[in-house]
């Protein structure tokens, strides 16, 4: 049969229903088999990427917390020993 026949017997809306539900059936079809594994794949490695990122965070955060100790430590250092110079000392017992 050719489609002006089947489009005289039947009509169109219902072959173009036809074909609609067969194009729904092919779409569904084609996510479920095809892109769903990929994104249950790349779910996976996206939470292996955000655990990373939040392992890196960790590490800059202590990584900032021991230089701002250093440096306090340092602009100690500094004051003191600026303090040594500028007061002088004596030799006297009772001072």
């Amino acid at each position: 049969m050719e489609i002006g026949e089947i489009i005289n017997k039947y009509g169109f809306p219902i072959i173009a229903a036809g074909g609609l539900g067969y194009f729904i059936y092919f779409i569904w079809r084609w996510v479920t088999e095809k892109v769903d594994p990929i994104i249950g794949e790349s779910h996976m490695t996206l939470i292996a990427l955000i655990d990373r990122i939040r392992m890196l965070d960790n590490d800059l955060i202590r990584l900032n917390t021991k230089l701002d100790m250093i440096i306090q430590q340092k602009e100690e250092t500094n004051e003191i020993k600026s303090s040594d110079i500028t007061t002088p000392k004596s030799n006297s017992p009772g001072g």
